[in-house]
């Protein structure tokens, strides 16, 4: 690894008024700024489509984790439509389906399941935002 030092790049789909989407960002969030902040970023997925350079260079130059909202996988096609070989790739539905008795609701705002919902799915993610750095060292 070069002198620079990298940070996983997170992806969440945009979702628009669809609620696994906003589940999705907000996972991007919790990592972003409380659980891994300082190793973790993220971009804007329309600057990927367009092929804005310095938004390119972020995703190919870094790992790349995509949270998609939808069965559609906006997130890891828009990264993979550029090259891009994504690291790890998540849907909220999963964490959904793995933590049943928490059902989200709302779109600009989560319920309280939701955002319970959210830092478990956020603390998951954390693990393989971990293993990536860790990779990166060795």
């Amino acid at each position: 690894m070069s002198g620079k030092k990298r940070k996983v790049v997170v992806l969440p789909c945009s979702g628009i008024g669809k609620t696994l989407g906003t589940v999705g960002r907000e996972i991007a969030y919790e990592l972003i700024e409380d659980l891994r902040p300082g190793v973790t970023t993220t971009t804007c997925l329309p600057l990927l489509m367009i092929e804005d350079p310095d938004a390119k260079k972020l995703v190919t130059d870094n790992p790349v984790i995509t949270i998609d909202g939808c069965p559609f996988g906006c997130a890891r096609k828009s990264a993979e439509s550029i090259g891009v070989t994504v690291s790890k790739g998540y849907r909220a539905i999963d964490f959904c389906r793995v933590h049943k008795d928490l059902k989200p609701e709302g779109i600009s705002e989560l319920n309280e399941a939701g955002k319970k919902l959210v830092v478990l799915a956020a603390k998951e993610v954390a693990e393989e935002v971990d293993r990536l750095l860790a990779e990166e060292k060795s």
